[in-house]
Protein backbone atom coordinates (compact mmCIF):
# COMPACT_ATOMS: atom_id res chain seq x y z
CA UNK A 1 0.00 0.00 0.00
CA UNK A 2 3.06 2.45 0.85
CA UNK A 3 4.81 1.36 -2.06
CA UNK A 4 1.84 2.08 -4.62
CA UNK A 5 1.17 5.50 -2.62
CA UNK A 6 4.84 6.56 -2.63
CA UNK A 7 5.02 5.70 -6.81
CA UNK A 8 2.11 7.79 -7.33
CA UNK A 9 4.22 10.82 -5.19
CA UNK A 10 6.76 10.04 -7.92
CA UNK A 11 4.40 10.00 -11.17
CA UNK A 12 3.43 13.79 -10.12
CA UNK A 13 6.68 15.30 -9.08
CA UNK A 14 7.74 13.77 -12.32
CA UNK A 15 4.69 15.37 -14.19
CA UNK A 16 5.16 18.95 -12.36
CA UNK A 17 9.02 19.07 -13.25
CA UNK A 18 8.35 20.62 -16.14
CA UNK A 19 5.78 22.93 -14.89
CA UNK A 20 8.64 24.07 -11.83
CA UNK A 21 11.12 24.82 -14.17
CA UNK A 22 9.04 26.88 -16.29
CA UNK A 23 8.83 29.51 -13.10
CA UNK A 24 11.88 31.05 -12.02
CA UNK A 25 11.90 33.53 -9.46
CA UNK A 26 14.98 36.58 -10.39
CA UNK A 27 16.19 38.71 -7.57
CA UNK A 28 20.24 40.29 -7.00
CA UNK A 29 22.34 38.11 -5.01
CA UNK A 30 23.17 41.19 -3.13
CA UNK A 31 22.36 44.92 -2.69
CA UNK A 32 24.28 47.40 -0.01
CA UNK A 33 23.63 50.88 1.04
CA UNK A 34 24.86 53.59 3.31
CA UNK A 35 22.32 54.17 6.25
CA UNK A 36 20.10 57.24 5.15
CA UNK A 37 20.27 56.22 1.44
CA UNK A 38 17.83 54.13 -0.56
CA UNK A 39 17.87 50.91 -2.22
CA UNK A 40 16.47 48.97 -4.70
CA UNK A 41 15.49 45.22 -4.25
CA UNK A 42 14.28 43.69 -7.44
CA UNK A 43 12.40 40.54 -7.83
CA UNK A 44 10.60 39.00 -11.41
CA UNK A 45 8.62 36.24 -11.93
CA UNK A 46 8.97 34.21 -15.04
CA UNK A 47 5.87 31.83 -16.05
CA UNK A 48 5.77 29.86 -19.55
CA UNK A 49 2.87 28.08 -18.63
CA UNK A 50 -0.78 29.63 -19.26
CA UNK A 51 -2.00 27.12 -16.94
CA UNK A 52 -0.23 28.65 -13.69
CA UNK A 53 -2.31 31.60 -12.33
CA UNK A 54 -0.87 34.43 -9.54
CA UNK A 55 -2.35 34.53 -6.59
CA UNK A 56 -0.20 37.61 -4.25
CA UNK A 57 3.47 38.72 -4.21
CA UNK A 58 4.76 38.70 -0.88
CA UNK A 59 8.22 40.32 0.52
CA UNK A 60 9.57 38.69 3.74
CA UNK A 61 12.46 39.73 6.03
CA UNK A 62 14.10 36.54 7.71
CA UNK A 63 14.51 37.43 11.33
CA UNK A 64 15.90 34.55 13.95
CA UNK A 65 14.65 31.70 12.43
CA UNK A 66 11.18 33.29 11.19
CA UNK A 67 9.76 35.30 8.00
CA UNK A 68 8.51 38.80 8.94
CA UNK A 69 6.22 40.63 6.58
CA UNK A 70 6.97 43.81 4.47
CA UNK A 71 4.56 44.23 2.33
CA UNK A 72 1.78 42.34 0.28
CA UNK A 73 0.50 42.69 -3.59
CA UNK A 74 -3.22 41.53 -3.98
CA UNK A 75 -4.89 41.39 -7.34
CA UNK A 76 -7.59 42.85 -6.02
CA UNK A 77 -6.64 43.88 -2.42
CA UNK A 78 -4.00 46.15 -3.61
CA UNK A 79 -0.61 46.88 -2.23
CA UNK A 80 -0.14 46.39 1.93
CA UNK A 81 2.82 47.08 3.67
CA UNK A 82 3.24 46.49 7.36
CA UNK A 83 4.85 48.66 10.47
CA UNK A 84 8.07 49.60 10.71
CA UNK A 85 8.43 49.93 7.07
CA UNK A 86 4.95 51.49 6.00
CA UNK A 87 6.58 54.69 5.59
CA UNK A 88 9.67 53.75 3.78
CA UNK A 89 8.29 50.65 1.41
CA UNK A 90 7.07 50.81 -1.94
CA UNK A 91 6.55 48.89 -5.50
CA UNK A 92 8.08 50.46 -8.54
CA UNK A 93 5.51 49.17 -10.16
CA UNK A 94 3.06 46.16 -8.61
CA UNK A 95 2.39 43.49 -10.91
CA UNK A 96 2.01 39.58 -10.59
CA UNK A 97 5.20 39.62 -12.32
CA UNK A 98 7.39 42.31 -11.61
CA UNK A 99 8.26 42.69 -7.27
CA UNK A 100 10.32 45.26 -7.01
CA UNK A 101 10.24 47.48 -3.93
CA UNK A 102 11.91 50.87 -3.02
CA UNK A 103 13.64 50.66 1.05
CA UNK A 104 14.31 54.35 1.83
CA UNK A 105 16.28 55.78 4.76
CA UNK A 106 18.29 53.02 5.35
CA UNK A 107 18.87 52.04 8.87
CA UNK A 108 21.32 49.78 10.49
CA UNK A 109 18.39 47.13 11.71
CA UNK A 110 17.51 47.31 8.04
CA UNK A 111 20.58 44.80 7.15
CA UNK A 112 19.46 41.08 6.86
CA UNK A 113 18.06 38.53 4.27
CA UNK A 114 14.96 39.05 2.50
CA UNK A 115 12.39 37.11 0.78
CA UNK A 116 11.00 37.70 -2.55
CA UNK A 117 7.35 35.16 -2.67
CA UNK A 118 5.07 34.58 -5.39
CA UNK A 119 1.96 32.28 -4.49
CA UNK A 120 0.78 30.36 -7.63
CA UNK A 121 -1.63 28.14 -8.07
CA UNK A 122 -1.81 25.08 -8.26
CA UNK A 123 1.80 25.04 -7.97
CA UNK A 124 2.41 26.68 -4.74
CA UNK A 125 4.70 29.35 -4.04
CA UNK A 126 8.10 30.23 -5.31
CA UNK A 127 10.74 32.50 -3.83
CA UNK A 128 14.14 33.74 -3.79
CA UNK A 129 16.62 35.99 -1.43
CA UNK A 130 18.67 38.54 -1.17
CA UNK A 131 20.85 40.03 0.94
CA UNK A 132 21.28 43.82 2.37
CA UNK A 133 23.96 44.99 3.79
CA UNK A 134 23.83 48.24 5.47
CA UNK A 135 27.05 50.71 5.61
CA UNK A 136 27.66 53.53 7.93
CA UNK A 137 29.98 55.91 7.18
CA UNK A 138 32.31 56.94 9.74
CA UNK A 139 32.65 60.65 11.30
CA UNK A 140 36.60 61.55 11.57
CA UNK A 141 38.11 63.88 13.49
CA UNK A 142 41.49 64.84 14.74
CA UNK A 143 42.76 67.66 17.07
CA UNK A 144 46.28 68.44 18.79
CA UNK A 145 46.30 67.24 22.86
CA UNK A 146 43.54 69.71 25.36
CA UNK A 147 47.15 69.80 27.31
CA UNK A 148 49.99 71.93 27.09
CA UNK A 149 52.88 69.97 25.17
CA UNK A 150 55.97 71.20 26.60
CA UNK A 151 59.73 70.40 25.94
CA UNK A 152 61.74 69.11 29.25
CA UNK A 153 65.26 69.80 29.11
CA UNK A 154 66.57 65.96 29.58
CA UNK A 155 63.34 64.64 30.11
CA UNK A 156 62.58 61.27 27.66
CA UNK A 157 59.00 60.65 28.92
CA UNK A 158 56.54 60.33 25.58
CA UNK A 159 53.20 62.36 25.83
CA UNK A 160 49.94 62.38 23.53
CA UNK A 161 50.38 65.26 21.24
CA UNK A 162 47.68 64.45 18.96
CA UNK A 163 44.45 62.22 18.66
CA UNK A 164 42.26 61.06 15.59
CA UNK A 165 38.81 59.75 15.63
CA UNK A 166 36.91 57.77 13.12
CA UNK A 167 34.03 57.38 15.12
CA UNK A 168 30.55 54.76 14.05
CA UNK A 169 32.21 53.63 11.41
CA UNK A 170 30.99 50.14 9.07
CA UNK A 171 32.96 48.51 8.39
CA UNK A 172 35.80 49.90 11.04
CA UNK A 173 38.04 52.56 8.96
CA UNK A 174 42.05 52.50 9.12
CA UNK A 175 44.19 55.12 10.43
CA UNK A 176 47.53 56.25 9.41
CA UNK A 177 49.62 59.52 10.54
CA UNK A 178 51.75 60.91 8.25
CA UNK A 179 54.95 63.21 9.53
CA UNK A 180 58.27 63.94 10.13
CA UNK A 181 58.69 63.84 13.92
CA UNK A 182 59.39 60.69 15.40
CA UNK A 183 56.69 59.32 17.70
CA UNK A 184 54.24 56.07 18.13
CA UNK A 185 50.72 55.44 17.51
CA UNK A 186 48.33 54.22 20.07
CA UNK A 187 44.97 52.61 18.37
CA UNK A 188 41.36 51.33 20.02
CA UNK A 189 38.70 50.43 18.99
CA UNK A 190 35.37 50.09 20.28
CA UNK A 191 31.87 48.49 19.02
CA UNK A 192 28.76 50.71 19.66
CA UNK A 193 25.21 48.79 20.32
CA UNK A 194 24.13 49.64 16.67
CA UNK A 195 26.93 47.57 15.27
CA UNK A 196 29.30 50.55 14.15
CA UNK A 197 32.83 50.70 15.19
CA UNK A 198 34.62 53.32 16.40
CA UNK A 199 38.62 53.40 16.00
CA UNK A 200 40.63 56.13 18.05
CA UNK A 201 44.86 56.39 17.10
CA UNK A 202 47.02 58.96 19.89
CA UNK A 203 49.97 60.20 18.53
CA UNK A 204 52.90 60.23 21.03
CA UNK A 205 56.24 61.39 20.90
CA UNK A 206 58.80 63.43 23.09
CA UNK A 207 58.53 66.95 23.30
CA UNK A 208 60.92 69.16 21.71
CA UNK A 209 61.90 72.51 20.55
CA UNK A 210 62.92 71.18 16.38
CA UNK A 211 59.15 69.25 16.60
CA UNK A 212 57.43 73.08 17.18
CA UNK A 213 55.59 73.67 13.92
CA UNK A 214 56.02 70.62 12.58
CA UNK A 215 52.78 69.08 10.49
CA UNK A 216 51.16 66.00 11.87
CA UNK A 217 48.35 64.41 9.41
CA UNK A 218 46.00 61.84 10.25
CA UNK A 219 45.01 59.95 7.30
CA UNK A 220 41.83 57.63 7.02
CA UNK A 221 41.11 55.08 4.44
CA UNK A 222 37.18 53.70 4.62
CA UNK A 223 35.82 51.91 1.82
CA UNK A 224 37.74 53.35 -1.09
CA UNK A 225 37.73 56.84 0.51
CA UNK A 226 40.46 58.22 1.43
CA UNK A 227 40.40 61.36 4.09
CA UNK A 228 43.18 63.28 6.11
CA UNK A 229 43.15 65.92 8.62
CA UNK A 230 46.30 68.17 9.11
CA UNK A 231 47.78 69.20 12.43
CA UNK A 232 50.34 71.63 13.39
CA UNK A 233 52.26 70.87 16.32
CA UNK A 234 52.53 73.30 18.99
CA UNK A 235 55.29 73.08 21.76
CA UNK A 236 56.77 75.10 24.23
CA UNK A 237 60.21 75.23 25.19
CA UNK A 238 62.67 77.64 26.96
CA UNK A 239 64.24 79.76 24.99
CA UNK A 240 67.53 79.57 23.12
CA UNK A 241 69.67 82.01 23.37
CA UNK A 242 72.78 83.62 21.13
CA UNK A 243 74.77 87.10 21.38
CA UNK A 244 75.54 88.74 17.93
CA UNK A 245 77.63 92.27 17.33
CA UNK A 246 81.08 91.01 18.05
CA UNK A 247 83.13 90.73 14.60
CA UNK A 248 86.77 89.39 15.91
CA UNK A 249 87.47 93.51 15.14
CA UNK A 250 86.93 95.47 17.89
CA UNK A 251 90.02 97.78 18.18
CA UNK A 252 90.85 100.68 20.18
CA UNK A 253 89.05 103.84 19.27
CA UNK A 254 86.46 102.02 17.27
CA UNK A 255 83.20 103.77 17.62
CA UNK A 256 79.74 102.51 17.54
CA UNK A 257 79.43 99.23 18.78
CA UNK A 258 76.80 96.78 20.68
CA UNK A 259 75.92 93.46 21.15
CA UNK A 260 72.34 91.86 20.96
CA UNK A 261 70.48 89.36 22.38
CA UNK A 262 68.67 86.72 19.81
CA UNK A 263 66.07 84.66 22.17
CA UNK A 264 64.20 81.73 20.07
CA UNK A 265 61.72 80.21 22.63
CA UNK A 266 57.88 79.52 22.48
CA UNK A 267 56.59 81.36 24.38
CA UNK A 268 58.72 84.86 23.21
CA UNK A 269 61.03 85.34 25.80
CA UNK A 270 59.47 88.40 27.97
CA UNK A 271 62.32 89.31 30.02
CA UNK A 272 66.49 90.20 28.75
CA UNK A 273 69.37 90.95 31.63
CA UNK A 274 73.31 91.45 30.43
CA UNK A 275 75.83 90.87 32.66
CA UNK A 276 79.46 90.17 32.64
CA UNK A 277 81.05 86.26 33.46
CA UNK A 278 83.23 87.59 35.78
CA UNK A 279 82.40 91.12 37.55
CA UNK A 280 79.87 93.63 36.57
CA UNK A 281 79.36 95.64 33.52
CA UNK A 282 81.96 98.44 32.49
CA UNK A 283 80.42 101.91 32.82
CA UNK A 284 80.19 103.40 29.73
CA UNK A 285 77.84 100.38 29.12
CA UNK A 286 74.23 100.66 28.88
CA UNK A 287 71.56 97.67 28.34
CA UNK A 288 68.51 98.50 26.74
CA UNK A 289 65.90 94.86 26.52
CA UNK A 290 67.79 92.87 24.07
CA UNK A 291 70.55 95.22 23.28
CA UNK A 292 73.74 96.29 25.11
CA UNK A 293 74.98 99.62 23.42
CA UNK A 294 79.08 100.53 24.03
CA UNK A 295 79.22 104.31 24.87
CA UNK A 296 82.33 106.28 23.13
CA UNK A 297 85.30 104.93 21.84
CA UNK A 298 86.41 101.54 22.48
CA UNK A 299 88.87 100.58 25.31
CA UNK A 300 90.88 97.50 26.86
CA UNK A 301 88.56 97.80 29.45
CA UNK A 302 85.68 96.55 27.48
CA UNK A 303 87.36 92.96 26.99
CA UNK A 304 85.82 89.86 28.53
CA UNK A 305 82.63 87.41 28.19
CA UNK A 306 79.45 89.01 27.89
CA UNK A 307 76.46 87.22 29.36
CA UNK A 308 72.52 87.69 27.75
CA UNK A 309 69.70 85.80 30.10
CA UNK A 310 66.19 85.19 28.53
CA UNK A 311 63.16 84.29 30.29
CA UNK A 312 59.79 82.95 29.32
CA UNK A 313 57.05 81.39 30.66
CA UNK A 314 58.48 77.46 30.64
CA UNK A 315 62.17 78.72 32.01
CA UNK A 316 65.55 81.23 31.59
CA UNK A 317 68.37 80.20 29.14
CA UNK A 318 71.61 82.25 28.75
CA UNK A 319 74.27 82.81 26.05
CA UNK A 320 77.41 84.43 25.81
CA UNK A 321 80.43 86.07 24.24
CA UNK A 322 83.95 86.70 24.56
CA UNK A 323 85.02 89.67 23.25
CA UNK A 324 88.82 90.84 22.51
CA UNK A 325 90.24 94.32 22.06
CA UNK A 326 93.02 94.71 19.22
CA UNK A 327 95.45 97.44 19.07
CA UNK A 328 94.73 98.48 14.87
CA UNK A 329 92.10 97.21 13.24
CA UNK A 330 92.01 93.78 11.30
CA UNK A 331 91.48 94.85 7.75
CA UNK A 332 89.73 91.73 6.00
CA UNK A 333 90.02 91.75 2.54
CA UNK A 334 87.64 93.27 0.91
CA UNK A 335 84.20 91.46 -1.04
CA UNK A 336 85.27 93.25 -4.57
CA UNK A 337 89.21 92.27 -4.66
CA UNK A 338 88.15 88.56 -3.54
CA UNK A 339 85.18 88.50 -6.07
CA UNK A 340 87.50 89.74 -8.92
CA UNK A 341 90.40 87.18 -7.51
CA UNK A 342 87.62 84.77 -7.92
CA UNK A 343 86.37 85.75 -11.46
CA UNK A 344 90.39 86.16 -12.31
CA UNK A 345 90.67 82.51 -11.76
CA UNK A 346 87.31 81.83 -12.85
CA UNK A 347 88.26 83.61 -16.35
CA UNK A 348 92.06 81.73 -15.79
CA UNK A 349 90.70 78.05 -15.89
CA UNK A 350 88.44 79.24 -18.55
CA UNK A 351 91.17 80.34 -20.35
CA UNK A 352 92.98 77.36 -19.65
CA UNK A 353 90.17 74.98 -20.80
CA UNK A 354 89.38 76.67 -23.93
CA UNK A 355 93.42 76.59 -24.61
CA UNK A 356 93.85 72.59 -23.94
CA UNK A 357 91.04 72.09 -25.87
CA UNK A 358 91.65 74.01 -29.48
CA UNK A 359 95.56 72.30 -28.76
CA UNK A 360 94.10 69.42 -28.72
CA UNK A 361 91.55 69.63 -31.35
CA UNK A 362 94.66 71.50 -33.52
CA UNK A 363 97.00 68.59 -32.85
CA UNK A 364 94.12 66.32 -34.07
CA UNK A 365 93.52 68.53 -37.40
CA UNK A 366 97.40 68.31 -38.15
CA UNK A 367 97.93 64.84 -37.96
CA UNK A 368 95.11 64.35 -39.87
CA UNK A 369 96.09 66.31 -42.88
CA UNK A 370 99.53 64.82 -42.86
CA UNK A 371 98.08 61.30 -42.89
CA UNK A 372 96.11 62.72 -45.90
CA UNK A 373 99.56 64.16 -47.52
CA UNK A 374 101.39 60.77 -46.70
CA UNK A 375 98.92 59.13 -48.81
CA UNK A 376 97.98 61.00 -51.87
CA UNK A 377 102.02 61.50 -52.61
CA UNK A 378 102.95 58.01 -51.63
CA UNK A 379 99.95 56.88 -54.02
CA UNK A 380 100.87 59.43 -56.60
CA UNK A 381 104.25 58.19 -57.05
CA UNK A 382 103.53 54.66 -57.23
CA UNK A 383 100.74 55.12 -59.68
CA UNK A 384 103.00 57.43 -62.06
CA UNK A 385 106.74 56.10 -61.83
CA UNK A 386 107.29 54.03 -65.13
CA UNK A 387 111.08 53.87 -64.75
CA UNK A 388 113.77 56.32 -65.73
CA UNK A 389 116.35 57.35 -68.38
CA UNK A 390 119.71 56.78 -66.53
CA UNK A 391 122.26 54.57 -68.22
CA UNK A 392 123.36 53.58 -65.07
CA UNK A 393 121.09 49.99 -64.50
CA UNK A 394 120.58 49.25 -60.53
CA UNK A 395 121.76 46.43 -59.98
CA UNK A 396 119.48 46.85 -56.39
CA UNK A 397 116.79 48.09 -57.82
CA UNK A 398 115.38 51.55 -58.27
CA UNK A 399 113.86 51.75 -54.65
CA UNK A 400 110.03 52.05 -56.35
CA UNK A 401 109.34 48.75 -57.54
CA UNK A 402 107.23 46.34 -56.11
CA UNK A 403 108.30 42.92 -54.84
CA UNK A 404 108.51 40.57 -57.80
CA UNK A 405 109.34 36.86 -57.94
CA UNK A 406 113.08 36.25 -57.40
CA UNK A 407 114.46 34.42 -60.06
CA UNK A 408 116.56 31.30 -59.94
CA UNK A 409 120.24 31.75 -58.71
CA UNK A 410 122.65 30.05 -60.95
CA UNK A 411 125.01 28.10 -59.03
CA UNK A 412 128.36 29.36 -60.98
CA UNK A 413 129.22 32.23 -63.88
CA UNK A 414 131.35 30.74 -66.40
CA UNK A 415 134.51 33.79 -67.35
CA UNK A 416 137.21 33.88 -69.97
CA UNK A 417 140.77 33.46 -68.51
CA UNK A 418 142.38 37.18 -67.92
CA UNK A 419 144.92 37.60 -70.42
CA UNK A 420 148.47 39.02 -69.84
CA UNK A 421 147.72 42.12 -70.84
CA UNK A 422 145.00 42.25 -68.19
CA UNK A 423 146.98 41.58 -65.89
CA UNK A 424 149.60 44.36 -66.13
CA UNK A 425 149.48 47.84 -63.93
CA UNK A 426 147.33 50.53 -65.52
CA UNK A 427 149.66 53.29 -66.98
CA UNK A 428 148.30 55.80 -64.29
CA UNK A 429 149.71 54.13 -61.66
CA UNK A 430 146.06 54.47 -59.78
CA UNK A 431 146.12 51.75 -56.67
CA UNK A 432 142.72 51.48 -55.80
CA UNK A 433 143.67 49.33 -52.93
CA UNK A 434 145.42 52.19 -51.63
CA UNK A 435 142.67 54.30 -51.86
CA UNK A 436 140.23 52.24 -50.02
CA UNK A 437 142.56 51.96 -47.16
CA UNK A 438 143.00 55.44 -46.61
CA UNK A 439 140.49 56.75 -43.47
CA UNK A 440 138.15 58.95 -44.29
CA UNK A 441 137.41 61.50 -41.32
CA UNK A 442 138.78 58.30 -39.01
CA UNK A 443 135.89 55.91 -40.27
CA UNK A 444 137.08 52.87 -42.14
CA UNK A 445 135.21 52.84 -45.12
CA UNK A 446 134.64 54.63 -48.32
CA UNK A 447 131.48 56.19 -49.70
CA UNK A 448 130.57 54.06 -52.16
CA UNK A 449 129.73 51.73 -49.31
CA UNK A 450 127.45 54.08 -47.79
CA UNK A 451 125.08 53.75 -50.61
CA UNK A 452 122.35 51.48 -50.76
CA UNK A 453 123.07 50.77 -53.76
CA UNK A 454 125.94 50.71 -57.07
CA UNK A 455 125.72 51.68 -60.59
CA UNK A 456 127.67 49.83 -63.38
CA UNK A 457 127.94 51.70 -66.82
CA UNK A 458 125.81 49.33 -69.26
CA UNK A 459 128.35 50.28 -72.01
CA UNK A 460 131.01 49.19 -69.72
CA UNK A 461 129.50 45.82 -69.24
CA UNK A 462 128.79 44.83 -72.64
CA UNK A 463 132.06 46.24 -74.10
CA UNK A 464 134.89 45.00 -72.08
CA UNK A 465 132.75 42.11 -69.96
CA UNK A 466 130.25 40.49 -72.33
CA UNK A 467 132.92 37.37 -73.47
CA UNK A 468 134.08 36.85 -69.62
CA UNK A 469 131.79 35.13 -66.63
CA UNK A 470 132.52 35.84 -63.21
CA UNK A 471 133.41 33.03 -61.39
CA UNK A 472 131.27 32.94 -57.76
CA UNK A 473 128.80 31.93 -56.56
CA UNK A 474 125.80 33.35 -54.17
CA UNK A 475 125.66 33.12 -50.39
CA UNK A 476 123.02 30.27 -49.19
CA UNK A 477 120.93 33.28 -47.78
CA UNK A 478 121.20 35.14 -50.58
CA UNK A 479 118.17 34.24 -52.33
CA UNK A 480 115.91 34.99 -49.25
CA UNK A 481 117.29 37.87 -48.38
CA UNK A 482 116.58 39.78 -52.23
CA UNK A 483 113.65 40.59 -54.12
CA UNK A 484 113.02 40.97 -57.57
CA UNK A 485 111.66 43.92 -59.11
CA UNK A 486 109.01 44.76 -62.40
CA UNK A 487 112.28 46.40 -64.28
CA UNK A 488 114.41 43.39 -63.40
CA UNK A 489 116.29 44.84 -60.64
CA UNK A 490 116.70 43.05 -57.40
CA UNK A 491 116.93 44.72 -54.02
CA UNK A 492 117.11 43.70 -50.61
CA UNK A 493 114.26 42.89 -48.63
CA UNK A 494 115.98 45.23 -45.70
CA UNK A 495 116.40 48.36 -47.89
CA UNK A 496 112.92 47.28 -49.48
CA UNK A 497 110.86 47.94 -46.54
CA UNK A 498 113.00 50.81 -45.03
Amino acid sequence: MRTGRAARILLLLAALSPVFQAQTVTVDDSVSGFIGNDVILRCTFTNNNPNIKITQVTWQKATNGSKQNIAIFHPSMGVSVLPPYKARVSFKKPSLDDATIKLSSLELLDEGVYICEFATFPTGNRESQVNLTVFARPVIDAELSPDTITARAGSPRKIVVATCTCANGKPPGIITWETNVNGETDVKESRNQNGTITVTSQYLLVPSREAHRQPLTCVVNYQMNRTTKMLMLNVQYEPEVTVEGFDGNWYLNREDVRLTCRADGNPPATSYQWKMLNGSLPVNVEPQNTTLFFKGSVTHELAGTYVCEATNAIGKRSGLVEVNITESPQIPPSSTSSSSSMAGLDGSESNNNTLVIGAAVGGAVLVLLSGVIIFIVLRKRRQTFKGDYNTKKHVFGNGYSKAGVLPPAPEHIPYQEESDEDKKPSSMNVSYENERKVPRDGVDFDADSKRPYFTVDESDTQEEFEDQTLSFQYPPDLTEDMVSQNDGSIISKKEWYV
